[in-house]
């Protein structure tokens, strides 16, 4: 698949959250960047509270999508949309030209917390899915009117954050309860104040475009090594979107074992720096953007553990039309869907047939 060609849903109900029970505490996950454990403390510090506060950034997806949304059922469970944003503006141009702050959806996760929030799926969405994308408001009282066959990533990029949102929704049917982004310097830095995250490859990994060249064998990656990694493309497999996903999802699952490893909450002073250092990095709902949500947010990830998730890959097949992009499998789609609507384990059949989870790349890493 090429990096920079263009690409040029069914609707179900949705359902609505009863409220937690008593002496529950909020929940939601921040999955991409751990960003919610690195949250917690210094809270009820004062000028901390104060400055914590202040990093967050924030989108109103409520007010920008309206009524035009799967309605919420009671079920306990919880969806949340969590985007990488791969802008090359500022401090992210050492990426690539400089595109003026414009961005795409490099990374693209419905993270799915189940009824007592002790499980979770996540499903990779890739960036070159074509599919529907609906209306969307593009600033300064324009619309972009969408079209039957667009690419995935390419919502964030006419409409933002509501648009991103609004067409998950549309191509789920499912509600998105929380929306968090995470940009390029952002999760270097979080990476490089854990100390590093360690993974063992099986092969080397180079890629130049992405900054990324790792020997064979244990590796303890900074900040800058670890976002190369979950970016390339050239590195293994094919040099496709697929291959890349599957990276992510084994960074991701050696990221929660090294927060969970490191004794966080015994060193108050690195727990406030991530802490500063992860507000900064997200952008959030309006919902999260403050630091005793997040706190929430942050401690329900205490009980997930890597092998408490199940990752997978939207079922996808080749595009019809362009072999490099891909296309969503209808039947096995519809059973990803139909299984978080009602708050149940993915099937196996539902990616028996996919091209997303047959690669071999996620087997390069552990």
């Amino acid at each position: 698949m090429t990096e920079d060609s263009k690409g040029r849903g069914r609707r179900a109900a949705g359902r609505r959250r009863r409220k937690p029970a008593k002496g529950r505490k909020a929940l939601t996950i921040v999955a991409w960047s751990a960003a919610g454990v690195v949250l917690l403390g210094g809270a009820g510090l004062g000028y901390f509270y104060f400055k914590l506060n202040g990093n967050l950034k924030t989108v109103d997806i409520d007010q920008a999508l309206g009524t035009d949304r799967p309605q919420n059922i009671d079920n306990g469970s919880m969806d949340i949309l969590v985007l990488g944003s791969d802008s090359r503006g500022g401090a992210n141009s050492g990426y690539g030209p400089d595109d003026g702050g414009s961005a795409r959806s490099d990374t693209a996760m419905i993270v799915h917390l189940y009824e007592g929030h002790e499980k979770a799926s996540v499903i990779s969405i890739p960036r070159d899915l074509m599919t529907a994308r609906p209306e969307c408001p593009t600033g300064k009282g324009k619309t972009d009117p969408g079209g039957a066959r667009r690419q995935f990533n390419e919502a964030f990029t006419i409409g933002g954050a509501a648009c991103a949102v609004k067409t998950v929704e549309k191509m789920s049917g499912i509600r998105m309860d929380h929306y968090v982004e995470v940009d390029f310097t952002g999760f270097k830095k979080i990476v490089d104040n854990l100390g590093g995250v360690e993974v063992t490859t099986s092969k080397p990994i180079k890629d130049e475009l992405a900054h990324v060249d790792l020997p064979a064998g244990p590796n303890k990656l900074n900040g800058e090594q670890a976002l190369g990694l979950v970016r390339t493309r050239h590195g293994v497999g094919d040099g496709g979107d697929l291959g890349r996903i599957q990276l992510q999802q084994a960074f991701m699952k050696a990221l929660i074992k090294q927060v969970k490893g490191i004794g966080l909450f015994d060193n108050p002073k690195q727990l406030l720096g991530l802490a500063d250092t992860g507000t900064k990095a997200l952008t959030t709902d309006r919902a999260l953007g403050d630091v005793k949500s997040l706190m929430g947010f942050a401690q329900s990830l205490q009980g997930i553990d890597a092998q408490d998730m199940q990752m997978i890959t939207m079922p996808v097949t080749t595009d019809a039309i362009d072999e490099n992009r891909v296309a969503p499998l209808k039947k096995e789609s519809k059973l990803v869907w139909d299984a978080l609507l009602a708050d149940q384990p993915i099937p196996a059949e539902a990616t028996v047939n996919s091209t997303g989870d047959k690669g071999t790349a996620g087997a390069v890493v552990r």
